[in-house]
């Protein structure tokens, strides 16, 4: 399925075929919403990243049928990346086109989130960066991509070493002022970082809404810190790849399949050691004692912080996603089991997404 143009997109919409009506139901579900840190939103607690799986080389009937499930089921929050395809800029687009047929009449009720800081275009502004020029250049290109005049949360990639932080945080704050991002967010920075981010913004009369950090069993770091920070700063928190990149699953209980992310190159299969593979058993037959697959329960046991407002996850079927949000059924734990998981799980700290060593 190609990207579709704006003229085709109009002309679907008078396509019974194509139109898409929301359930009626879908604030009555099963979906929960926290709020997110001292502000005055509320979030899901299970929000849909489209980092995979919605780019230009993807099945995008199954992203569209993806996208329509999660509104259905509650999921009112769609991040997004300017780098996320591939070809990077693809997701937006696509998500774009989507939006203008599917849920145009709903934008209110969405919260939509982008995120610049990894490179993107050619030439020496487009590269890994935080400038001024950088991070404005690159919202007004995800603005168009999208067909907004204006995104929920924008945040910060990445740290930029070779920037100022003030002009990182300046440039956050002018947006913020143009009123092309109603909230401001930073990705993947350090306890010490994040607070003197949220000190420059708050200089700027501009709060520091949102952190998004990496965060599951096997990748505990913001507990040493990060947390404490942002409850302090009032900051939300939320987490992505709590599935460690698909390894809390039951893809790897028997190797590595060639269809998973490992097994297509999405990061290094040496990190998946026999050792890893047996902790990961041992949390399976946790989950399978409480009802739940591994992914559910790990979805839950990432939010079973009330200090993370919500947790990212991916889908690459409408199936993966049910089976996602299935884990809002049983979201409780016993001290005994989280006692006998973190003896699977203490030493994990694997980070399987790869940032540069100076976060």
């Amino acid at each position: 399925m190609a990207i579709l143009s704006p003229a085709q997109v109009r002309r679907n919409d008078k396509d019974d075929k194509m139109t898409y009506q929301p359930a009626s139901d879908r604030y009555r579900n099963a979906m929960s919403y926290r709020r997110a840190g001292k502000s005055g939103i509320d979030l899901p607690a299970i929000s849909l990243g489209l980092w995979q799986n919605f780019g230009g080389t993807d099945d995008l009937d199954m992203a569209t049928a993806i996208l329509r499930r999660a509104f259905d089921r509650g999921i009112t929050h769609f991040d997004l990346a300017n780098n996320y395809g591939p070809p990077p800029g693809s997701a937006e687009s696509f998500f774009g086109e989507v939006l203008a047929r599917d849920f145009s009449r709903h934008r209110d009720e969405m919260i939509i989130s982008t995120k610049a800081g990894w490179q993107m275009w050619d030439g020496p502004y487009g590269g890994i960066g935080g400038s001024r020029k950088y991070l404005v250049a690159s919202l007004d290109q995800s603005l168009h991509r999208m067909g907004l005049d204006y995104v929920d949360i924008f945040y910060s990639h990445r740290v930029d070493p070779t920037t100022p932080l003030e002009e990182t945080m300046g440039a956050l704050a002018h947006l913020h002022r143009q009123g092309k991002a109603l909230y401001i967010g930073i990705s993947s920075y350090s306890p010490e970082l994040t607070r003197k981010a949220a000190a420059l913004l708050r200089e700027e009369r501009v709060p520091l809404f949102i952190h998004q950090p990496n965060y599951s069993m096997f990748n505990r770091r913001i507990e040493h810190g990060l947390l404490d920070t942002l409850e302090d700063l009032g900051t939300a928190c939320i987490a992505f790849s709590p599935l460690a990149q698909g390894l809390l699953s039951n893809k790897y209980l028997h190797g590595v399949p060639e269809s998973a992310r490992a097994g297509r190159g999405g990061f290094d299969k040496s990190l998946i050691t026999d050792e890893l593979v047996g902790r990961i058993r041992s949390l399976n037959t946790i989950a399978e004692r409480r009802g739940q697959t591994t992914a559910q329960m790990a979805i839950a046991w990432a939010l079973r912080d009330p200090r993370v407002t919500s947790a990212l996850i991916g889908a690459r079927t409408v199936e993966q996603l049910d089976n996602s949000l299935s884990a809002l059924e049983k979201m409780e734990f016993e001290t005994e089991e989280l006692a006998e998981i973190e003896l699977h799980a203490k030493d994990g700290n694997i980070d399987f997404w790869r940032i540069s060593s100076d976060l």
